[in-house]
């Protein structure tokens, strides 16, 4: 398989054990989405030392679709305090432009990761990707001064974090039947995802991210989702420990069962500042302040 130069030099940057589950997720060919053309004008003009905010809005508004989302985003909750934005420059001028370039890249994914197949598949992944992104942003901005990660990292990260699950429906043709994706309420095993094809989300999800130029410490936080233990003292466990409870307070939400929360709840609601007597009343705040942006 022919790979890029940006690619092979990620490998060389690796550890022997995640260059060895890097190379196998290449050689089984699945395919890594670059990122759109938009994103990287927009690096381009954050990358100059004087930021232009009104070049920088025009980039953003020559793709509709970025701009309509990039307002849906900014109306979560968490950015409260900015509402309303009128404008791009508006939301830039409020949020930041490091920051806004974040949310810009969590918007960008789902046009990357196009699925001609298996679209109610992909349509309920997205929804639940836009749902973990938008509660960890809310936990992010409740426990700021616990987890020192902002609104817009933790959201990149919720986005991000299953990515992986589109790019191997892609790939293995018995993907989505084996992982019994097309059951209401069931989400995908990593586990069993290793077992049957070599590989896991959050591999094929730290590859994307890393591919994406994400923060170091976002794409270790997908790469140990469900590893918290392998990080030590990395600055990452923090946003994974935000992660977890995002998903956790989905589940909750929609009635479903979380298999992953008792191993992680443990390690998580220490480094989120909570404990089992004060997560129901947080997880109340949370669920409150997300229904009110719905």
């Amino acid at each position: 398989m022919k790979r890029s130069g940006s690619l092979l030099e990620l490998i060389g940057t690796l550890d022997e054990e995640n260059a060895a589950r890097v190379r196998r997720v290449l050689e089984g060919g699945v395919k890594i989405p670059p990122q759109p053309r938009v994103i990287q004008e927009l690096r381009k003009l954050v990358a100059q030392r004087r930021l232009d905010v009104r070049l920088l809005a025009e980039t953003i508004q020559r793709d509709p679709g970025l701009a309509a989302m990039l307002f849906k985003v900014v109306g979560n909750a968490a950015y409260r305090a900015h509402q309303p934005f009128d404008s791009v420059e508006r939301i830039i001028h409020a949020v930041g432009v490091d920051q806004t370039l974040n949310l810009a890249l969590a918007v960008s994914l789902s046009s990357a990761l196009s699925v001609r197949k298996e679209w109610q598949v992909y349509e309920a992944f997205w929804a639940r990707s836009q749902a973990v992104g938008h509660l960890a942003m809310l936990i992010a901005d409740e426990r700021i001064a616990v987890c020192n990660v902002f609104p817009d990292q933790a959201y990149l990260a919720g986005i991000f974090h299953a990515c992986g699950v589109p790019l191997l429906l892609q790939r293995f043709p018995t993907y989505c039947q084996e992982m019994r994706l097309g059951v209401p309420g069931h989400w995908t095993d990593w586990r069993e995802e290793d077992r049957k094809f070599n590989t896991d989300h959050a591999v094929v999800g730290y590859l994307v991210a890393r591919h994406w130029h994400l923060p170091e410490f976002i794409c270790a936080a997908i790469r140990y989702q469900y590893a918290m233990a392998e990080l030590g003292e990395h600055e990452a466990r923090s946003l994974v420990a935000i992660l977890a409870l995002a998903q956790e307070i989905h589940a909750r939400a929609q009635r479903q069962p979380n298999p992953e929360w008792p191993a992680a709840r443990a390690a998580a609601l220490p480094e989120i500042g909570l404990n089992d007597d004060a997560l129901p009343e947080f997880v109340d705040v949370v669920l409150e302040r997300y229904n009110s942006a719905a």
